[in-house]
């Protein structure tokens, strides 16, 4: 097979074509930055106490055991909720407080255990059915699965369909990702990746907040948040396929049509035969995540990826989904959680263009990581200083976040790059899955810094392992397994 940016050098590295192409594929993250966190305001758990039942003490049969005994039971009458901030949340719908508390970090726990079913599945049905057609269907569920869950009858419906919610926000995401990075130019591609993907995601993001702001009722706030997947059906007829995709799926004549018609708008002129075809891939072979872990060097190049992505999702999902518990209103907090993420995207797209990896990595996992393990030391009534050194960790896991999502696009062929993004996110839920319960729910009842000296242990120890990564920096994305194999970790950087 034949180098895919050399066949089609001719289309340049922007134009019409592409910047078109950059534009629609980002409004569909949009729609992921609304959907991933709102949890944060439909699961907060506003001040409560008992609901006292009216009894008359002056009556003589109230004796004072009897007092003494409605004083330590527990709420058999139910709870009265403080509608100061919140009209209604799943917490004061299904009593989810005291003994029912650990049903919310379940409820968060469901998403992330959709985005490992998602991670695993959407890579598979993109590499065999196209990254287009996998894309819209997952809008498609995300759309009715959120509208289902705003007519959840009891908390395990409600867990049901957020499980659905994961599956088709993380399908969609890795999909339209692995798609901008195969139809976009090697310049366009980095500004996808990083100011244009994360970017999109974060707007979706600090909007959230705002518009849960003004529904202060969670069953027409996600109502609400499930019309947003709607607008982008349309672009089904103004987003191509992956000509790199269907290269492999042996579809020349597809691929070159499209190609063709990105050369027509981009106003350049494309030769007679762009693709030859000799650089069919053989129909015969099918990848799976089997052939991930085929040779040693795949095998040691996944096992680094997965870990790294744990790490990063543990820090950066610990932050995001805390700042409900930090001092002030939620819905700022929520926002100045979001804003932080932008200035790292605008960096971190900057630094790319010249800057190793490997390097950048290790530098922002230490950053964050190491706020984490100093924020405990920082007094309970400093609440500003608390709330900054997060807002700094948070641009560092972000930061992080940016890079090893392009730096494993680029490490995978593309024959296995779905696969290998598929089992890198399952990897960062699996940490998800037990972020919320171990660190913030357990740790954090006993000791509040013990959620952040894990955190930050986890990502200071990861900062090493991916200096034994190959370095991607200015190399064409491989096509083949045999193209990924040329890279050896260090002795090739």
């Amino acid at each position: 097979m034949g180098d895919y940016d050399d066949d089609t050098a001719f289309l340049g590295q922007s134009g019409p074509y592409f910047w078109t192409t950059f534009f629609l594929l980002n409004v569909v993250f949009v729609s992921t930055g609304f959907n991933g966190l709102y949890i944060v305001f439909v699961g907060a758990a506003p001040k409560h106490h008992c609901l006292i039942p009216d009894v008359n003490l002056t009556e003589d049969r109230y004796k004072i055991d009897v007092v003494r005994n409605l004083s330590q039971e527990g709420c058999l009458d139910g709870w009265n909720y403080s509608k100061e901030i919140y009209q209604s949340t799943i917490v004061t719908e299904w009593d989810l407080v005291c003994d029912n508390q650990w049903k919310v970090p379940f409820a968060s726990s469901s998403l992330f255990v959709g985005y490992l079913i998602g991670s695993l599945v959407s890579g598979q049905l993109s590499d065999r059915f196209g990254r287009k057609k996998v894309v819209f269907m997952s809008l498609g569920v995300q759309c009715l699965s959120v509208l289902l869950q705003s007519f959840s009858h009891s908390w395990r419906m409600f867990c049901i369909m957020y499980l659905w919610v994961g599956a088709s926000q993380i399908s969609l995401y890795i999909s339209a990702f692995v798609l901008g990075t195969e139809v976009l130019s090697k310049t366009m591609r980095v500004l996808f990746t990083t100011l244009g993907a994360f970017l999109f995601y974060c707007i979706g993001y600090m909007t959230l907040p705002w518009i849960a702001y003004g529904i202060r009722e969670w069953r027409t706030l996600v109502a609400v948040l499930s019309t947003t997947s709607l607008i982008n059906f349309p672009l089904w007829w103004f987003i191509p396929e992956s000509p790199r995709w269907l290269m492999t799926q042996g579809r020349v004549k597809e691929a070159e049509a499209i190609v063709r018609e990105a050369a027509s708008k981009n106003k350049v002129q494309a030769p007679p035969v762009i693709f030859k075809e000799s650089e069919e891939l053989p129909l015969s072979k099918t990848y799976t995540m089997l052939d991930v872990l085929k040779s040693k060097n795949l095998r040691c190049i996944t096992l680094m990826c997965l870990l790294l992505w744990m790490a990063i999702n543990i820090g950066y999902f610990g932050l995001s989904l805390n700042t409900s518990n930090l001092s002030g209103n939620p819905f700022v907090n929520c926002f100045l959680s979001a804003t932080t993420e932008v200035p790292a995207y605008i960096v971190s797209t900057w630094l790319l263009k010249t800057c190793p990896r490997r390097v950048l990595l290790s530098l922002f996992l230490i950053i964050g990581g190491g706020v984490l393990l100093l924020i405990q030391f920082i007094p309970d009534t400093l609440h500003n200083v608390a709330l900054a050194l997060e807002m700094t960790g948070k641009f560092g896991f972000t930061m992080a976040f940016s890079i090893v999502y392009i730096y494993t696009a680029e490490i995978y062929p593309t024959v296995l790059r779905n696969i290998g993004m598929g089992m890198c996110s399952s990897a960062a839920r699996v940490g998800s899955i037990t972020l919320t319960f171990v660190p913030l729910l357990f740790l954090g009842t006993y000791n509040k810094v013990l959620p952040y000296i894990l955190m930050g242990s986890l990502t200071i120890a990861s900062s090493v392992v991916n200096l034994f990564l190959p370095e991607t920096l200015h190399k064409d994305l491989p096509e083949t397994v045999e193209q990924m194999q040329k890279c050896r970790g260090r002795r090739n950087a």
